[in-house]
């Protein structure tokens, strides 16, 4: 028999952690241990638990992607009350799918979630298919959604691996490298695969869901309540902070944007945005020129060397009354940081030309009601009721 004494520090069972080539060692009671604390301390309650419905388990699973369940809930239910099934979805405008997701961000979700619905429709009759496989041809379903899905939905045996069950693998089972590499995921696949229950495949996924979610934590997390606290590597080292590694970090992107927001008495006007792209599909403000590289100083970012362009574009939507330069503002995205600079513009008379197609006039009361980016709405809401725009860097 060969000595344990060369085995990696990172991972008990002796397999290094980041390789992908063999199976990693398991412990059966794993699965058996999580599940027995999911039902006694797992999330019970949630909205989309009530059903076993594979729309509603799947729109459910979209909505949490990279968003906390407090954020889904109102718009879960607020999509099951506009689209009540998956024929509803698929027959809906897109417009109108899209000003039901805003707010929620990452906006190639919503466009997914309704082309995928349409493909349901037209190529499964409304049903969606419990073979994991299936599922993931389908738009904007992965690998652990498609399991997950078909796990809630029809029982179907397959493994998740989500950003939450990444921390806990980490954590357990000490496996270092950052898990977005191919080798560590790899890996992590393999032992998802591996610990898999025979049954109860419901419980064990939930489980693994709750226990990063309410538990495993990023920071701070509670590990006198987690089941697994006497065989946790990270624990045992103290190195709960250190894993899983973080992404190496690359500086942030940084872009600009001149937005007009144009008002004739109580109106304001509104253009729907191009449907791919930041904010596809969602009405906004009418944008200048499309985003540029940020200049590096919001003092040298103004309208003065674009003055022209802005008057003329302005002076399209109708004659000017007056002209004002706000203060810039930013909003944080994913991947970019945007800056915006509104330029309130009050009209004499309006073009009823610009009404049609893609613009139009809301008032102001009610354009804060409507589906906006989020910055856009707080702006409105903030012009609505005269304050000071407090957006500043």
């Amino acid at each position: 028999m060969k000595s344990t004494a060369s085995r990696s520090k990172a991972d008990p069972a002796g397999q290094p952690a980041s390789s992908p080539r063999f199976a990693p060692y398991v412990d059966p009671s794993f699965s058996a241990a999580l599940i027995t604390w999911q039902k006694q301390h797992g999330r019970h309650g949630l909205p989309w638990q009530r059903s076993h419905e594979a729309y509603r388990v799947w729109l459910s699973e979209i909505m949490l992607q990279q968003t906390q369940v407090t954020a889904v809930i109102p718009y879960y239910k607020r999509f099951l009350e506009t689209f009540p099934t998956v024929f509803d979805l698929a027959a809906a405008p897109a417009g109108q799918v899209m000003e039901h997701w805003a707010g929620l961000g990452y906006y190639t979700r919503a466009r997914n979630l309704h082309q995928c619905a349409k493909q349901v429709v037209d190529k499964y009759l409304g049903k969606f298919p419990a073979d994991p496989a299936l599922l993931q041809e389908l738009p904007g379903i992965g690998r652990s959604t498609a399991a997950a899905i078909t796990a809630f939905s029809y029982g179907t045996v397959a493994a998740i691996l989500d950003g939450n069950v990444k921390r806990v693998f980490a954590r357990v089972f000490g496996i270092d490298g950052y898990p977005g590499t191919k080798p560590v995921e790899d890996n992590m696949w393999l032992r998802a695969q591996a610990l898999l229950p025979a049954q109860d495949i419901g419980a064990y996924t939930q489980g693994l869901m709750d226990l990063g979610a309410t538990v495993c934590t990023r920071s701070s997390p509670k590990c006198t309540l987690c089941p697994f606290q006497t065989r946790c590597v990270a624990y045992a080292q103290g190195r709960t902070a250190e894993l899983p590694v973080r992404k190496p970090k690359k500086a942030q992107k940084e872009k600009q944007a001149i937005m007009l927001l144009v008002q004739d008495g109580p109106e304001v006007l509104l253009e729907r945005r191009p449907p791919t792209g930041i904010w596809g599909g969602l009405l906004s403000l009418p944008e200048l020129a499309g985003m540029q590289e940020y200049s590096g100083e919001d003092d040298a970012f103004s309208v003065d060397a674009q003055m022209a362009t802005v008057r003329e574009r302005a002076s399209r939507f109708g004659d000017i009354a007056s002209f004002q330069v706000l203060p810039v503002f930013a909003h944080v995205f994913t991947h970019f940081k945007l800056h915006i600079l509104p330029v309130h513009v009050q009209l004499k008379k309006r073009h009823l030309q610009v009404a049609e197609g893609e613009h139009g006039w809301h008032p102001l009361s009610e354009a804060v009601q409507l589906g906006l980016p989020a910055p856009i709405k707080t702006l409105l809401t903030n012009l609505g009721t005269q304050t000071q725009l407090p957006f500043t860097d």
